[in-house]
């Protein structure tokens, strides 16, 4: 029975949830793929075969009591790294950004462009010889990412077959790089629902939970958020098997064509991140702002502008732009001097 499992030192077990968080706060970001963070972080293929390994054979493991063999099969102690960085990080650092998005979004964005073009050419690097098909690869791939990006959102739904179907497809920011899982949430409609309120609920009945505080779950709008966290949780799991036996069999039959097709996604879904611009609300035939049941406005799109030079916040986003792309270069740099 074949094993990932490796031993780690204390530094790169550190370093690697670390990556965790990185990929955690990535996830959260609309526009932005933690996938991208897993490739560039030199871990995406373990990534996906440890996912991949989370199959009827670990069930079986677990089941039967070979918690030993269990553990080696499916990598956990990577995954338990790994994802206990992301948790952190959705505890942590995510609330920071959803604060930092809410105060200054363009400067944020700023430096998630700097890593997405730093990553861009680190992957482009990766393409050992381009050919006319690897273009043909490239732009059809473009398009596609492009056609995601422009995709209008719909009404929020929070019935548990559709929360279940935004899990799976929620989680391909994992494990295809350049398709962010939350901004297809957006387009969805059910970012706020499922990254926002629902991740609120679930810290309240933590934090509740570790004073032995059981108010939280006597709330009727808190108990319904965390059936559906518990579903959402669900379809991402099946995702994740789903996508990672998919994405396995495309690497190892065709690699150039899948690193052209990241390539792709991560350039036709960029302007996502794109600093200048504004949201755009949905408004009735009276004028009046449509909002959905939780109270927030329907939003309709974004509208695009060039930066204005005259203003003092046009150079904070360019120098976050360096700042998040220096920051990529040095990860990437520590990674292969660590690695060699």
């Amino acid at each position: 029975m074949k094993t990932l499992q490796k031993k780690r030192t204390i530094w790169e077990s550190l370093f690697l949830i670390f990556k965790g968080i990185a990929m955690g706060a990535a996830n959260k970001v609309p526009g932005v793929s933690g996938g991208i963070v897993a490739l560039v972080g030199g871990f995406y293929q373990e990534l996906i075969l440890s996912f991949q390994h989370l199959n009827f054979i670990a069930l079986k493991l677990l089941i039967t009591g070979r918690l030993k063999s269990f553990w080696n099969y499916t990598n956990a102690s990577f995954l338990c790294l790994l994802f206990g960085g992301v948790l952190f990080s959705y505890f942590s650092v995510s609330l920071f950004l959803d604060y930092a998005l809410e105060q200054n979004e363009a400067v944020v964005l700023g430096a998630f462009l700097g890593m997405i073009v730093a990553s861009l050419y680190l992957v482009i690097l990766q393409v050992p010889q381009w050919n006319s098909k690897l273009l043909v690869i490239l732009i059809l791939s473009f398009i596609v990412g492009l056609g995601i990006s422009l995709a209008k959102p719909i009404a929020e739904n929070d019935h548990l077959l559709f929360v279940f179907f935004c899990g799976m497809i929620s989680v391909s920011g994992m494990t295809i790089p350049g398709l962010s899982g939350s901004f297809l949430l957006l387009v969805l409609g059910n970012y706020k629902l499922l990254l926002v309120d629902a991740v609120n609920a679930l810290f309240k009945v933590l934090s509740g939970l570790l004073i032995f505080d059981f108010q939280a779950l006597q709330d009727p709008l808190t108990s319904r958020l965390l059936l559906i966290m518990i579903v959402f949780a669900s379809g991402s799991l099946s995702g994740l098997i789903l996508f990672s036996n998919l994405i396995k069999w495309v690497l190892e039959k065709y690699p150039n064509y899948t690193l052209v097709s990241i390539i792709g996604f991560i350039a036709g879904t960029i302007q996502l991140v794109y600093p200048w611009k504004e949201k755009q609300y949905i408004y009735d035939a009276n004028g009046k702002l449509l909002t959905n049941s939780l109270g927030t406005p329907e939003f309709s799109s974004y509208h695009y502008y060039l930066p204005k030079f005259e203003e003092f916040n046009t150079y904070a986003v360019l120098l976050a732009f360096l700042i998040g792309a220096a920051l990529l270069f040095l990860l990437d740099y520590y990674d292969k001097r660590r690695t060699s």
